[in-house]
């Protein structure tokens, strides 16, 4: 993905480096106290920083298995699946965790993974599975970039917010929006996709100067967008943001709501479910994987139920098992998204430097 800021509310713990997650030794259940486990029983998971997942879920896999999970983390997800591009045969770790559909060609392409098909891919749809052909990855998890808006102070100013892409060109939302910038966010570059698909090739470059026009701020990411310049979100408004419209995910409001204290009876955001970019995120069992075998025991447990629903809570994705309830908060909370744009990664491979380089001409000069 990108620059990982996709986790709405940025309150996950970031552990940095190589971070063991769960560990559980023999009968007596004591932790084994190595990252490296024993005997070759751990299998290395690599993945954005933006990875994290419950130790009781975690220890469930290695007691189901016996192996224990190791992380390592390698900033965004463009920079780390660079680092296993470059280290094709020889990898760091034996599964990698983090390539979305943004990026899926340039990992596919390239031929970092070795096909498996996890268990329990039948429970996941199909039109999430993009390379359901061969199997050389994983689906994880989705997430949509959504348009995010201040409850506040639309009521407030007795306006109603506005729901599409076209809504965000009109007069009356002039100077309130801020988004991330393309070439160094995810979410920057989710919502230009999100207007390629929405105008198609011809259309979405005029869709931005007119966007431009409007008075668009462009920031480098996600956190300033969101946690200062942003006026709904809790650190917007210590911030005192001064822009009631940020482009974000459609589960920031539920994170709003879990993280704040006291605890809001609603979310003070909501969602323009017309503005939307869809995500999925895949795994893929790493070639030259030193453990394979440990590889694809965690490969099937990532789409277990289990992990499936500690997963919304953890990293503020929707899981992709059809069999996973999500979270009471996310479906109180949260907006289900119906519609979502999306755009086919061999197209997102084929024109993505040129789209940013038209972008950047387009809106920062």
């Amino acid at each position: 993905m990108r620059s990982t800021k996709r986790l709405a509310a940025g309150a996950l713990a970031a552990a940095l480096g190589v971070t063991t997650l769960a560990a559980c030794g023999g009968s007596d259940g004591k932790a084994s106290g190595s990252a490296s486990g024993s005997g070759g029983k751990t299998v290395t998971l690599v993945s954005h920083d933006s990875f994290n997942a419950s130790d009781p879920v975690l220890k469930a896999f290695t007691a189901e298995t016996g192996y224990t999970v190791k992380v390592l983390k390698s900033g965004d997800a463009g920079a780390a699946l660079n680092q296993e591009i470059l280290t094709k045969g020889s990898p760091r770790g034996d599964v990698f965790f983090g390539v979305d559909n943004t990026l899926l060609s340039r990992a596919l392409d390239n031929g970092i993974f070795t096909p498996y098909e996890a268990k329990g891919l039948d429970r996941v749809p199909a039109d999430v599975q993009l390379d359901k052909d061969k199997h050389r990855v994983t689906p994880i998890d989705t997430g949509d970039i959504c348009v995010n808006y201040d409850k506040k102070y639309f009521a407030d100013k007795k306006l109603s917010p506005p729901q599409s892409f076209d809504d965000l060109i009109k007069p009356e939302y002039k100077d309130l929006l801020v988004t991330e910038n393309v070439a160094t966010s995810s979410p920057g570059l989710g919502f230009m996709l999100g207007s390629v698909a929405k105008y198609g090739d011809d259309g979405w470059q005029d869709y931005w100067k007119k966007l431009k026009a409007n008075g668009v701020k462009v920031v480098d990411g996600w956190e300033q967008a969101y946690n200062t310049d942003f006026s709904g979100s809790a650190g917007g408004k210590k911030a005192e943001g001064d822009r009631p419209l940020v482009v974000s995910y459609a589960s920031s409001p539920p994170a709003e709501v879990i993280y704040a204290d006291p605890k809001p009876a609603e979310a003070p955001t909501g969602v323009a479910t017309g503005t939307c970019f869809r995500q999925t995120e895949f795994a893929g069992l790493l070639k030259g994987a030193k453990n394979e075998t440990g590889g694809k025991a965690l490969l099937d447990f990532l789409i277990s139920k289990k992990f499936q629903e500690d997963m919304p809570l953890q990293m503020f994705v929707d899981p992709v098992a059809k069999d996973a309830a999500l979270p009471a908060e996310f479906t109180k909370f949260g907006t289900k998204i119906t519609e979502s744009t999306t755009v086919a990664p061999d197209k997102i491979a084929k024109n993505r430097d040129q789209w940013v380089k038209t972008w950047s001409s387009l809106v920062l000069k």
